[in-house]
């Protein structure tokens, strides 16, 4: 039997107004987060049609449980992602065609890749999370901390459960492809392809927000393009869309480096996501959902339990 657990979280995103600058203290990282919701409304849509499609095949009953209870968590994480970008759009409507363009991408996918392609650009995407997210979770105090809580609150959980469904799409990849090198084959065009989305949903924030709000060039996400861009703009041969500024900028380039070595081994066929080296706060994350600590409210709901015991 699988061990995911479907956990249905709702941020009250629609009870007050949603700020693109949510963590004011890092304007590129919000823009960065941001664009991580645009995509994950779109990938993780993908995903559940995907699976849909590959279920019929599935003819290991284990292998069958594992795809229901990720498809769940999926759908469940793109559901809170609309939540939030419909209220960025509520704010700036012209956001809409960015995340339209965004949805197209992947429709496109679906449309006209073979199923095969669709469950591995699943499986290689999926294996970069747990080193990703554990950088940013292990500096969740710099990153997440000083930043709106439901805005927090709904990555915290996205990325801890990322972490803990971390072999799922590749239990599932294997129990229909099973071919590792075709992985690696179309692993280039699969990260061209994130990139250029997430790419295309920076440029929308360019287009849309205003750089009073943003307070920087939202493609700051790239760090290979901040140099490039910033050169491009000085001499006229790109808009001036605001300063470019890292989204890491308390990291060590050893914090880093290991992101970067870590992303790179779990494409490397043989690679097994279940011994990847786990967050600590996704341990104390799922301690305290057990307990039934409000996680949708991950840095202040002490505090107002804490209030109304005091009253």
């Amino acid at each position: 039997m699988t061990d995911l657990v479907v956990r249905k979280m709702r941020f009250a995103f629609a009870d007050y107004d949603v700020p693109f600058l949510w963590n004011e203290t890092n304007p590129a990282f919000s823009a960065m987060a941001n664009a991580v919701s645009f995509l994950a409304i779109a990938f993780e849509k993908m995903i559940v049609s995907t699976m849909a499609e590959a279920k019929p095949l599935l003819t290991d009953p284990v292998i069958a449980e594992e795809a229901d209870a990720f498809t769940r968590q999926e759908g469940q994480h793109s559901m809170a992602h609309r939540q939030h970008a419909r209220g960025l759009i509520k704010a700036y409507p012209a956001l809409k065609e960015t995340l339209d363009q965004v949805m197209a991408a992947f429709d496109d996918l679906v449309e006209n890749t073979p199923l095969k392609y669709r469950l591995a650009y699943t499986a290689d995407l999926e294996a970069t999370f747990t080193p990703v997210f554990k950088l940013m979770l292990d500096n969740d105090a710099t990153l997440f901390a000083p930043g709106d809580d439901r805005v927090a609150s709904l990555f915290l959980w996205h990325f801890v459960e990322e972490v803990e469904h971390r072999s799922s799409a590749l239990i599932i990849y294997n129990g229909l492809v099973g071919d590792p090198w075709y992985r690696a084959r179309v692993a280039p065009s699969i990260f061209k392809h994130v990139l250029d989305v997430v790419r295309m949903a920076c440029d929308g924030f360019n287009k849309h927000i205003p750089l009073e709000v943003r307070k920087v060039d939202a493609v700051s996400t790239f760090a290979l393009e901040r140099g490039k861009n910033a050169f491009l703009q000085k001499i006229g041969r790109r808009p001036d869309y605001g300063p470019f500024q890292s989204p890491f900028p308390n990291l060590s380039k050893r914090e880093l480096l290991t992101a970067f070595v870590g992303i790179v081994r779990s494409q490397i066929p043989g690679h097994d996501p279940a011994h990847e080296k786990l967050p600590a706060l996704a341990g104390e994350w799922f301690r305290r959902y057990d307990e039934g600590y409000d996680v949708t409210k991950w840095y202040t709901a002490g505090d107002t339990a804490k209030a109304a015991a005091d009253v």
